[in-house]
C-alpha cells in the first residue's frame, strides 16, 4: 500500500510534531540519567502516557547511570523482551522482571 501524498503544508506540520515527539523521549531519558525518574516509575505510566508508551525499552535502560548495551541486552534476554519491544508493549511478568532487575 502506498503512502498518501501530503500537502507540504501536512508534510511540514507532520515533521514538527516528529520532532516535537523526539525532544520529549530524549527529555524523558535525561531525566532517568539524571536521577528524577526511575523505571519502574516510567514503566508503571506506559500505557497512559504516550511519550513512555513509544519510547523503546532498551533506550530507557541504557539512560539508568551504569548500564550499557551489554548489560541492557543481557537483562532484556532474560526477561523475555525483545530488542525493539516498546515500552507500552510490555506484559505484565516482562514489567515486573524489568523492575526486579533494576531495582
Amino acid at each position: 500500500m502506498a503512502l498518501p501524498t501530503l500537502t507540504p503544508e501536512q508534510r511540514a506540520e507532520a515533521l514538527k510534531k516528529a520532532a516535537a515527539a523526539r525532544t520529549a523521549r530524549k527529555e524523558l531519558r535525561d531525566k532517568i540519567a539524571s536521577g528524577e525518574e526511575t523505571i519502574p516509575a516510567v514503566l508503571g505510566r506506559a500505557k497512559s502516557d504516550q511519550i513512555v508508551g513509544k519510547t523503546k525499552v532498551a533506550d530507557l535502560l541504557k539512560s539508568v547511570p551504569g548500564w550499557g548495551p551489554a548489560k541492557v541486552s543481557k537483562v532484556m534476554e532474560k526477561a523475555g523482551i525483545d530488542a525493539s519491544r516498546r515500552a507500552a508493549g510490555l506484559g505484565d511478568r516482562q514489567r515486573q522482571a524489568l523492575i526486579d532487575e533494576v531495582g
